[in-house]
């Protein structure tokens, strides 16, 4: 299940520390000739840090526990929330974000996905993870900024870790669950220490506490609440270093979330294997939303048929009948059958249940990104951004070319639109 296999994913990676330490910060190519002058004039523009902190959900800011975020939003750009992209998951709305296509066109569908030649890619695949043949439908910013001059940097962002196109980030970290939320904000800040012809001018930054939390005690729980604050404080931290550094009121900040989170009792479970036998289809993946292959010698229409028709606590279509807006269901890596959850329910087994006891999420996302409980956080803080302003919900398709504007660089083909956000912008920087 998504959740699960996160989980595992993070425990994994925890485990490759030490190789993390000795091949995580790429140096920079050397820069001659015209691409010299271009970071010259790169290393001109006002620098984009980029902020997620997974599953913070939009609301969450009005708990009161997060005073860093609330004088953010107070000085600069709020949105009422930020829709995420169908699935609401973790790697398919952060490719989104950097890449500004929906996953149906960037390819990276889902957490746990089959391509027909790569084979399987899950969380903890790090052989996946860091094919970039998986992620080459899309073209992350990084990789435009980097041709045009500018330094960039990733402290973790899904894709990050594979060679795309043949270029990395100048400066990355392969996913260490183990490093500290401070030591994260320590990193980026030592980047921006680096010399102006080496410093990045385009950073990200990634929190997964509340995600943790979320998933294992549910949006309402303390733990939830606890990793607010912690989270926040280190966004103080962040801001404090930005202060010392006289770069406060020079860098354009974009905080936000890939998604919110929904609470799961352990009884909201619809069981697949009452309504279909496993052993007809070959399961891609389980959990909120489910996908299903055809396996030959077995009548899958027929399967189709009964799913397709009203069922409890979820809904169920062929790729091709998925509905428009959700902008889903043409890339060859989406299921042939795909069954979403209701919110507040998971679809799951019987023997998943009981062989993983103490482990199932009672916090989830990846619903309909219509919920409201999917919606994400959205806060724009910098010389660029109009100072108190309350935006209305908007697409997380809309970041991209938001930000290759704000970093003066072409946007690659992709699903946003810029018009729809530039009044975020002082009118002197639209």
């Amino acid at each position: 299940m998504g959740s699960c296999m996160k989980f595992l994913f993070r425990l994994l990676l925890a485990s490759l520390a030490a190789f993390s330490a000795g091949c995580a910060t790429q140096p920079p190519t050397p820069a001659t000739g015209s691409t010299q002058a271009a970071s010259a004039a790169a290393a001109q523009r006002t620098p984009l840090l980029l902020v997620s902190i997974d599953a913070f959900r939009a609301d969450y800011i009005d708990r009161g526990l997060t005073p860093t975020l609330a004088a953010l939003a107070k000085g600069g750009v709020h949105a009422d929330a930020m829709q995420p992209s169908f699935p609401s998951l973790t790697f398919p709305n952060h490719y989104t974000l950097v890449t500004g296509l929906y996953p149906d066109h960037h390819g990276i569908v889902n957490n746990t996905m089959f391509d027909p030649q790569l084979g399987k890619f899950s969380l903890g695949n790090r052989a996946a993870v860091s094919d970039g043949r998986w992620w080459d439908e899309g073209t992350p910013i990084w990789e435009t900024a980097d041709a045009h001059g500018l330094r960039t940097a990733t402290m973790f962002w899904p894709g990050s870790e594979a060679d795309i196109h043949g270029r990395h980030p100048d400066y990355w970290k392969p996913y260490d669950g183990q490093v500290t939320p401070d030591q994260r904000v320590d990193q980026v800040l030592a980047w921006l220490d680096l010399p102006a012809d080496q410093r990045p001018g385009f950073l990200t930054l990634y929190f997964d506490e509340v995600d943790h939390a979320g998933h294992a005690h549910g949006p309402d729980s303390p733990e939830v609440d606890q990793a607010l604050r912690d989270t926040d404080a280190a966004l103080a931290r962040l801001v404090a270093g930005l202060k010392q550094r006289g770069l406060f009121d020079r860098i354009n900040l974009i905080v936000l979330a890939d998604h919110g989170m929904a609470s799961v009792p352990l009884a909201n479970s619809v069981l697949i294997e009452r309504l279909i036998p496993q052993g007809d289809v070959h399961t891609v993946n389980l959990g909120i939303v489910a996908g299903f292959n055809p396996k030959p010698g077995h009548d899958f229409a027929a399967i189709e048929r009964k799913l397709e028709q009203p069922q409890q606590h979820m809904r169920c279509w062929d790729k091709t009948r998925i509905p428009a807006r959700l902008h889903y269901g043409s890339n060859p890596r989406v299921p042939q059958l795909v069954c979403l959850a209701d919110t507040g329910w998971r679809i799951t087994t019987a023997k998943y249940m009981a062989t993983h006891k103490g482990q199932i999420s009672i916090g989830e996302h990846g619903y309909d990104n219509t919920d409201p409980r999917m919606g994400a956080l959205f806060i724009a803080h910098g010389p660029s951004f109009q100072p108190g302003l309350r935006y209305p919900v908007f697409p997380n398709v809309d970041v991209y070319p938001l930000m290759t504007h704000l970093l003066g660089i072409p946007a690659a083909a992709n699903d946003g639109d810029y018009d729809a956000v530039k009044d975020m912008l002082k009118p002197a920087d639209r």
